[in-house]
């Protein structure tokens, strides 16, 4: 079997703090192949951007292993963890904020090629032009600083800058939630022009999953720490087989005249990572929940070829239907707008 190039097992980030410990990402599990685009999906707070950077070793794991390529990255250190970062790199969510304001453009673009040692000063200088044409901006900017740029253009320089030293995985951290939305359409469609010419492989943090079923060929669902769902893009959207998955589904927004009747789908706030429910940790706001829910953690189980599930009832639930407005009881338009005109019997 081909090795996956990004693999984390059982990774988990635990901070202590005064009175317990916040379990900020807690047991997750994932593989990315290469030239693929994985999507991390769930709420803010949740551990996507965490998660992110235990893929990097940007901060260190309290538990389980990150792996490039086979290669367990938490065992590197000195020349071999900076020769490791040559191939993943990563696009930071606020684009202003992930550039140093005292350097031009150029310079920026240019600094990860120097601390990697790649070319002289006329090559380096010649990549850097040829960076800027790749993400659409004029050579000429490179002696600007960035605050003469707008957001969208910013974001373009990050790109740039990930792509200096060849990278064969780019971790995109919320790249377009700060944009405006012809902004995001635009920096959305140069990532995949870029992964369709470089081969790249992309895992995609994002809130708006209208991008995510653009840019994902698999999506992996996160819910207070862990994964909960993970599927193929077109399966995971047109089946879902995890209660909160339907939840952040049923959340999108859609033109339609006939669902300004429906109640919103999920209540509730995201429970404390200090003091994580037992059970499932989706039961505090999940409408079906049973006692076994509150007592025994779901295991991941496949539910299909490549479609898994933490959810006690995965397979028992059925297919999802839109519902239109007609005087439904708030619970009722809940019940069908999670789980289908009718629930499980396991479930009522």
């Amino acid at each position: 079997m081909t090795v996956p190039l990004l693999e984390l097992e059982g990774i988990a980030r635990h901070w202590p703090v005064k009175g317990g410990v916040v379990r900020a990402v807690d047991g997750v599990s994932f593989s990315l192949r290469r030239g693929e685009t994985l999507a991390l999906v769930g709420e803010s707070g949740c551990g996507k951007s965490t998660t992110a950077r235990l893929a990097l070793r940007l901060i260190e794991p309290s538990a389980g292993r990150a792996r490039i390529d086979g290669v367990d990255i938490n065992g590197l250190s000195g020349g071999a963890l900076r020769r490791m970062r040559r191939r993943a790199q990563i696009i930071f969510q606020d684009p202003f904020a992930s550039l140093n304001p005292r350097l031009s453009v150029g310079d920026a673009i240019e600094e990860p090629l120097i601390v990697h040692g790649v070319g002289d000063k006329a090559a380096r200088a010649a990549r850097v032009r040829e960076l800027l044409g790749l993400v659409g901006l004029a050579e000429w900017q490179a002696g600007r600083f960035p605050h003469e740029f707008s957001g969208g253009q910013r974001q373009r320089i990050g790109i740039a800058r990930a792509l200096a030293v060849q990278p064969e995985l780019i971790i995109c951290d919320e790249p377009v939630s700060a944009l405006d939305v012809s902004i995001q359409a635009q920096v959305v469609n140069l990532l995949k022009d870029l992964q369709a010419r470089f081969g790249l492989a992309y895992l995609f943090i994002a809130h708006d999953l209208a991008v995510v079923k653009h840019m994902a060929d698999r999506v992996a669902v996160m819910y207070l720490g862990r994964i909960v769902e993970v599927a193929e893009t077109r399966r995971l959207f047109a089946d879902p087989r995890h209660p909160y998955t339907r939840a952040l589904l049923a959340a999108i927004p859609r033109p339609d005249p006939r669902r300004r009747g429906m109640v919103t789908p999920l209540g509730g706030d995201v429970p404390s990572p200090l003091n994580p429910p037992p059970g499932c940790r989706f039961h505090t706001r999940c409408p079906l929940a049973q006692a076994v829910c509150r007592e025994v953690e779901p295991p991941a189980v496949e539910v299909a070829p490549g479609h898994h599930s933490a959810c006690h009832f995965a397979a028992e639930l059925p297919p999802v239907e839109q519902v239109a407005e007609g005087g439904l009881s708030p619970v009722a338009a809940r019940r069908l707008a999670l789980f289908g005109q009718s629930a499980p019997s396991t479930l009522t």
